[in-house]
């Protein structure tokens, strides 16, 4: 068995209504100015939490336009403005684009060092700023990952940055958070945390203290996604996706994803398809690819889906792929490129981008080519 290293905030807060007690955790801890990084449709939730503080001496500053995934350029701005603040702690409040931001912000607001340098894993200086995230979203998993990405339009690719720096010091994932969030969002974010559990559960570095989170995070989604869908007010199927959303966060540190998000990036970074929605559309057609490799394993995945068992681990892995296009299909989400608007004749390029994410390549189950990602991009497409 080998050596695994699990990366997580010291301080992991669970439940409805939990967000409220981050006030109270900051002042405690003697942070006398915070940053707020977020969007700017979450403002009405942000500013409870800034008048709470306010009436404790904490002087706060807003940074509420992290409307769209971020690129170099917002990120920029926002290191800008925290450096002119000077924050003691950074709070990110949102989605996985809003915390992302606010972990680099956190680690780089005070330090010299170009974000192109950081690019990659473990090449990020420390991070001297208290850092808390909050999701209202049940979905990336950043709240307690080493992860953030940020597009290039150099490269036109979303590129990484890998550090136990970013783990935030404290994560408080509070469901009630998600009650508002749109039945297309819903869909798409949930199906991200589908995605990071079933490719750490499916992957090359698998690991058996991290199958726990990965197994029971595919069970939580998978029976859950479609109520939250149809009833955003669901309080028991939106705790579930919480969770789910929570281990699939946790599974990223310790495995991390594999081909299905390295072929989605060029989705999102040259067409800008949300990313959620392209992990969704590429995710049956790269385990399809992958089945072979390790049929026991995706019978597993099946299993924890609901699928029905078949007459072999390859049968029931086969259905488990038929569940998660149903799935799809119950969230209204689109299940071809060709639905997406993406050209045929952007394929090859694609494939070419996609293999530039070998940080991710490598923890696939079966090596993949260029010509490979062809193939599923081309099957995906029909």
């Amino acid at each position: 068995m080998r050596i695994v290293r699990l990366l997580q905030p010291p301080r992991i807060v669970f439940g409805a209504g939990c967000a409220e007690t981050v006030v109270g955790d900051l002042v405690a801890s003697g942070r006398g100015r915070v940053l707020i990084v977020t969007s700017s449709p979450l403002l009405d939730l942000v500013h409870p939490l800034v008048a709470a503080l306010g009436q404790a001496n904490v002087v706060v500053s807003v940074y509420a336009e992290i409307d769209a995934e971020p690129s170099l350029e917002l990120f920029g701005k926002v290191r800008a403005a925290a450096r002119a603040f000077a924050p003691d702690a950074v709070v990110g409040i949102g989605g996985g684009s809003a915390m992302d931001v606010a972990k680099l912000v956190a680690a780089m607001h005070d330090s010299a060092q170009d974000v192109h340098i950081a690019f990659g894993i473990d090449l990020l200086e420390p991070r001297r700023t208290y850092l808390a995230c909050l999701p209202t979203t049940a979905g990336t998993g950043s709240e307690v990952s080493p992860n953030a990405i940020l597009f290039d339009p150099e490269q036109r690719l979303k590129r990484g940055i890998i550090s136990p720096y970013l783990v935030p010091d404290a994560a408080y994932v509070d469901p009630g958070l998600t009650l508002g969030l749109p039945s297309a969002l819903t869909a798409a974010t949930g199906l991200d945390a589908l995605t990071h559990c079933i490719e750490a559960y499916a992957n090359r570095y698998a690991h058996p203290m991290v199958d726990v989170y990965a197994l029971e995070g595919i069970r939580l989604i998978g029976a859950n996604l479609t109520r939250a869908v149809e009833d955003g007010s669901d309080v028991e199927a939106r705790t579930a996706l919480a969770m789910g959303s929570l281990y699939g966060g946790l599974c990223l540190s310790p495995v991390n994803t594999a081909a299905v998000h390295a072929l989605a990036y060029p989705l999102g970074g040259e067409f800008h398809v949300p990313h959620g929605i392209s992990n969704a559309v590429l995710l049956p057609h790269v385990l399809a690819f992958n089945l072979p490799a390790a049929p026991d394993r995706y019978a597993q995945v099946a299993r924890a889906l609901g699928a029905a068992e078949g007459a072999s681990d390859g049968a029931t892995a086969q259905a488990g792929l038929e569940r998660l296009q149903a799935l799809c299909r119950q969230c209204s989400i689109p299940l071809t490129l060709t639905e997406l608007g993406i050209p045929a004749g952007a394929i090859p390029g694609m494939a070419v981008s996609a293999m530039q994410v070998t940080r991710l390549l490598k923890n696939n189950l079966r090596d993949l080519t260029a010509a490979d990602a062809e193939t599923i991009y081309r099957s995906a497409w029909a």
